[in-house]
C-alpha cells in the first residue's frame, strides 16, 4: 500500500526511475489495479446455461423458410438482444422459427395467414453466445446458438516509463485537487495528459496536457463536475486547432451530447466530434454516473481514479457504466491502490453521497 503522505507519490514514481524504460512491471507491483467491466459466465454445465422464453413457430414444409425469413425481417418482431441465436433450427424433417423473446412479446405473435403457420409457442432459448465449445454444444441442445469465444481478459503489459507517466498524471491531478480545495471549491479534479506514446499523441493532436477542477460552488452551477470541465477544455482546445470541426463548447452542449447518447438518439457522427478518442483521464474521485456516460459518449480510452465512490460512482461504484449490456463503447477501468488512504490524507475527502 501506498505511504498516504501527500509527498509519498514522489516515493511511488522514485520506485520505477532506475532500470530500463522498457522493462515491463509485473501487474502486481503496478500502483493502480484493473477492473474488469464483464465477467465471462462460460456456461459449461447445463446447470449454469441462463435461458429466457421465446416464441417459436414449427414450419410444416421446409420450402416456407424462405418466405417466413422475408417476413420476419420487416415484421418489427427481432431485436438486436437475439442476435447470437440463429433463427431456424433444424431437428430431422422438422424446422422451428424464432420469432421473438416473451418479455417483449408477451402475447403470441400475429402470423401472415398466406402462410399458413400453426401457432406459435413458446421455448426455452439461451439468454447469450456461447463463449466455450463446451458451452456451445450445451446450448444448441436448447437453440442453435453462436460461437463468439472471448479472449480471457488480460491486463495491458506497462513498460515503466509509461508507469513513470501515469504517476505523474496522479501526481498532477493531486495537485489540482488541493488547489480546488484552496480555493473554496470541491476537492476533485480531472486531467488529460499528452498521451504516452508519439503515435497516440500524433493521432489525437493533443500537444499540451489539460486539467480541470470542480466548479460547482463558484459557478452556483450544478453540471461543473471536473470530469465535464475537462471534456470541456478538450473541446475548446480542439476547437482552437486550424481547421478543426466545430466539437461542443461547453459543459451543457457536453451534457447535451451526452444525453442524446442517453436516449439513444442522433445521427452517426465523424470520428473528429469524439472528443478522447485515445485518449487517458486521470480524477481524483471515481466519476459519477453521469460523468462516466459523458467519458462513454466522448470515447475515452482508459481512466484512472484514486478514490472509489461506493455509492455515486459510475466506474465500479453504484453502477459500471463501460460494462453495460448495450453500450457502444467500452473504456478500461484503472482504481489507485492507495486511494482511501490518499483522500484522508491530503484532504480530498467528499461526502459518501457526492457526485464526483
Amino acid at each position: 500500500m501506498l505511504d498516504p503522505d501527500p509527498d509519498s507519490l514522489e516515493e511511488v514514481v522514485g520506485r520505477f526511475i532506475d532500470g530500463d524504460l522498457d522493462d515491463l512491471i509485473p501487474e502486481e507491483n503496478l500502483p493502480f489495479t484493473h477492473l474488469k467491466l464483464v465477467q465471462d459466465e462460460e456456461e459449461e454445465v447445463m446447470s449454469a446455461v441462463r435461458t429466457e422464453q421465446a416464441w417459436v413457430v414449427a414450419l410444416p414444409d421446409p420450402k416456407q423458410a424462405a418466405d417466413t425469413l422475408k417476413w420476419l425481417k420487416i415484421s418489427g418482431l427481432e431485436t438486436a438482444d437475439m442476435d447470437h441465436l440463429k433463427r431456424i433450427r433444424k431437428q430431422s424433417s422438422q424446422m422451428t422459427l424464432l420469432l421473438t423473446y416473451t418479455r417483449t412479446h408477451p402475447s403470441p405473435p400475429s402470423l401472415p395467414p398466406a402462410l399458413a403457420l400453426p401457432a406459435p409457442y413458446t421455448l426455452l432459448v439461451p439468454r447469450s453466445a456461447a463463449l466455450t465449445q463446451t458451452s456451445l454444444q450445451l446450448k444448441n441442445t436448447l437453440w442453435p446458438t453462436v460461437y463468439a469465444p472471448r479472449r480471457k481478459h488480460e491486463a495491458e503489459p506497462w513498460a515503466r516509463a509509461r508507469v513513470q507517466w501515469a504517476c505523474a498524471a496522479m501526481r498532477r491531478v493531486v495537485q489540482e485537487a488541493r488547489a480546488a480545495r484552496a480555493r473554496g471549491e470541491l476537492p476533485i479534479a480531472a486531467y488529460v495528459p499528452v498521451p504516452h506514446d508519439d503515435e497516440t499523441r500524433a493521432a489525437t493532436q493533443l500537444s499540451k496536457p489539460l486539467i480541470a477542477g470542480d466548479t460547482r460552488v463558484s459557478a452556483a452551477h450544478p453540471l461543473r463536475h471536473a470530469v465535464l470541465n475537462a471534456i470541456r477544455a478538450v473541446a475548446e482546445y480542439r476547437a482552437a486547432l486550424p481547421d478543426a470541426s466545430p466539437p461542443p463548447a461547453s459543459a451543457d452542449a457536453v451534457s447535451e451530447d451526452m444525453r442524446e447518447a442517453c436516449e439513444g438518439g442522433g445521427a452517426t457522427r465523424n470520428g473528429t466530434h469524439y472528443l478522447l478518442t485515445s485518449l487517458t483521464l486521470f480524477t481524483t474521485h471515481e466519476p459519477c454516473i453521469m460523468c462516466s456516460m459523458a467519458l462513454l459518449h466522448s470515447r475515452v480510452k482508459e481512466v484512472f481514479y484514486l478514490i472509489p465512490m461506493d455509492k455515486t460512482g459510475g466506474c465500479g461504484g453504484a453502477a459500471c457504466v463501460p460494462g453495460l449490456k448495450g453500450v457502444n463503447h467500452r473504456y478500461a477501468i484503472n482504481r489507485w491502490r492507495a486511494g482511501r488512504d490518499w483522500a484522508v490524507e491530503c484532504g480530498l475527502e467528499v461526502g459518501p453521497g457526492t457526485d464526483a
